[in-house]
């Protein structure tokens, strides 16, 4: 006991505060606060708890065992045949695939030839109109490039055509004439008239309908002969067939070159106008090839590819 009573104060208690510090930590009461102040300072700082975390882990887990389960399902059904997409032709009518086979995919006829077979190929009960579709080596976004100009068809275009004349004076061959006629007319947004010729002065009281009549292609421009001086002759080549042209957007010259009952003759006289006048407006600054392609058609019928060197 002498022994013992010699040792230190610190080394006799040391163990048995340890062992009581031990104890007091490991009691269930302590554990609990002790979680408990965990799972509140991780609330406190944002983070999730371990209920949280523990259902988001369920979720996830259920999540992919839908995944899982939708996979298989898929896997086990049977996948059904993609059938291909039928050609063009054979989406059409049966008289146009019949009309179709008289012409040749490959083949660039001559413009007789062309003419002759758009004639034949004329599916519609109504006396079709031949169309021209001439692609250029043109940007119409270059001004000199963007290509217009109209002329008269020598054979006419076989359409009735209805003429308003917004002139002072009543005008004769007009279907409808006079300023204030045609005034009351379009204040009331009606167009009865498929060409509206003007003279230069009159065009200033058209301005106010430009949004209506400029959308339609029927607001007056010199540069399609319809504001003028001398009304009676522009009616007159109006009356003979006069039309305009213009290349669109990319850079093709969509235009009308007559009706199916003409004949290849005379369609071939007005083709040939046509392509008289695209040649005289080739721009200067087009170098190399200038036609891309020419087809002929008619409505509703098969297109006919015609040789370049026709124009």
């Amino acid at each position: 006991m002498a022994k013992d009573a010699k040792k230190p104060i610190e080394e006799v208690e040391a163990p048995a505060v340890a062992e009581a510090i031990t104890e007091r930590v490991e009691t269930p009461e302590v554990a609990e606060t002790t979680e408990a102040a965990e799972a509140k300072a991780t609330a406190k700082a944002g983070k999730r708890s371990a209920k949280a975390v523990k259902e988001a882990e369920e979720k996830e887990a259920k999540e992919e065992r839908k995944a899982h389960a939708a996979e298989v399902a898929a896997d086990d059904k049977p996948k059904q045949p993609v059938k291909p997409a039928r050609p063009r032709l054979e989406r059409q009518g049966k008289k146009f695939q019949e009309a179709a086979k008289q012409v040749e995919k490959d083949k660039a006829y001559s413009l007789a030839e062309a003419l002759q077979l758009a004639t034949k190929t004329s599916t519609t009960k109504f006396d079709a109109t031949v169309e021209l579709h001439v692609n250029l080596s043109v940007d119409p976004r270059h001004a000199d490039q963007n290509l217009r100009d109209n002329l008269v068809l020598p054979a006419g275009t076989g359409k009735k055509i209805r003429i308003a004349a917004f002139a002072d004076e009543n005008t004769e061959g007009a279907d409808l004439s006079g300023i204030e006629e045609i005034t009351k007319q379009l204040d009331k947004g009606v167009m009865n008239f498929d060409i509206l010729i003007s003279t230069p002065q009159n065009m200033p009281k058209l301005g106010k309908f430009a949004r209506s009549l400029g959308p339609r292609g029927l607001m007056p421009n010199p540069k399609s002969g319809t504001v003028t001086t001398d009304i009676a002759k522009a009616i007159a080549e109006a009356k003979a067939g006069r039309v305009e042209y213009r290349v669109d957007t990319t850079g093709i010259v969509h235009l009308g070159v007559g009706k199916v009952s003409f004949g290849a003759t005379k369609l071939q006289d007005n083709v040939r106008a046509i392509f008289a006048s695209i040649k005289n407006n080739k721009p200067n600054s087009v170098k190399g090839t200038y036609v891309k392609a020419i087809h002929i058609t008619t409505t509703m019928g098969p297109s006919i590819t015609v040789a370049t060197n026709e124009l």
